[in-house]
């Protein structure tokens, strides 16, 4: 198994690899050829079919295991394999875990640690919500462990969901501790639910790609339905603690152009915004600046609007 993160310019190989995306396009002389996206646990990378039509490419689809021949060449300084040769595997020649792309930290230590926080919350009706879901519903606790935060842009792995989710509600333990004006319980739930519909937006892997509720609906709106389905089986649960908590949750994203049908209107909803926001693009440059060069400049980046470059030391 030559794992993507080990292959160098000028290489050739023959490997099994998930074709996570193809799509066919055409060349300014209206050649037709196909883009791939290859994957293993390791990472993405693109890939060229040419001769689409050659007799070397077999017939294979998207999220097909596929054995791929092929040169590997630096394109725009990224790593791009020209692809000769495609057959479909078959099963047995591949074992799934090395293409799905997992955290490097211990998946039941995050886990655990999330729950220490719950325990922290001791408004009864709060806390009931944090224990539905990580406490007692079995199936949501194994799907939230192993789902990804995103399709790509940041935590788009195995467990990222999990790591995130730790991440915000620690950035959150630092604002408590610094601004009085936060209630530590409704920050810390809302930081514990804020993406727990995207283990309804996104499908597992291998997949892990929008589902029909995720294109229709969103994790913001999912998730308001997931917190209401809580609630429901709390007995009196305080309607004002129950509209103040949605809102957090629903405004997390901050603008309404990200995707936040409310911006933030309680301090509450304005730290989860931060948190938020400051996990996902650290992460997301930690994710860009892997394996680059200290001193690369790496090009305009869409998303920070910016021409990233790594620091030297």
């Amino acid at each position: 198994m030559r794992y993507i993160d080990t292959l160098v310019e000028g290489e050739t190989i023959r490997n099994i690899y998930l074709c996570k995306g193809k799509r066919s396009a055409e060349t300014r002389n209206g050649k037709p050829y196909d883009n791939l996206i290859l994957q293993d646990k390791t990472g993405t990378l693109d890939g060229k079919v040419w001769d689409p039509n050659s007799n070397g490419i077999a017939d294979y689809d998207e999220k097909d295991f596929i054995e791929v021949f092929g040169d590997v060449i630096s394109y725009n300084n990224n790593l791009q394999l020209n692809i000769r040769q495609i057959r479909k595997a078959q099963e047995g020649e591949y074992i799934p875990a090395d293409y799905m792309p997992s955290t490097e930290k211990s998946v039941d230590g995050m886990y655990e640690e999330l729950l220490s926080y719950g325990r922290q919350i001791s408004n009864p009706y709060l806390r009931g919500v944090v224990e539905y879901y990580f406490e007692k519903d079995e199936k949501f606790i194994r799907t939230f462990k192993g789902h990804s935060a995103a399709k790509s842009v940041h935590h788009g792995f195995a467990g990222g969901l999990l790591e995130h989710t730790l991440s915000v509600v620690k950035f959150c333990e630092y604002m408590v501790g610094q601004y009085d004006i936060l209630n530590k319980d409704l920050l810390y739930t809302a930081a514990m639910c804020h993406d727990i519909g995207k283990t309804i937006e996104l499908s597992p892997f291998p997949e892990n790609d929008y589902t029909d509720d995720g294109q229709l609906l969103g994790h913001i709106i999912i998730g308001i339905e997931m917190i209401d389905d809580a609630i429901r089986e709390i007995p009196e649960f305080p309607k004002q603690l129950a509209s103040e908590l949605k809102h957090c949750i629903v405004a997390h994203h901050g603008e309404l152009e990200y995707g936040s049908p409310k911006k933030p209107a309680l301090a509450e909803a304005m730290a989860l915004n931060l948190a938020d926001n400051a996990d996902a693009k650290m992460q997301t440059l930690k994710e860009i600046f892997k394996d680059k060069k200290a001193g690369e400049w790496l090009g305009y980046n869409r998303l920070f609007e910016s021409n990233l470059r790594k620091t030297t030391i």
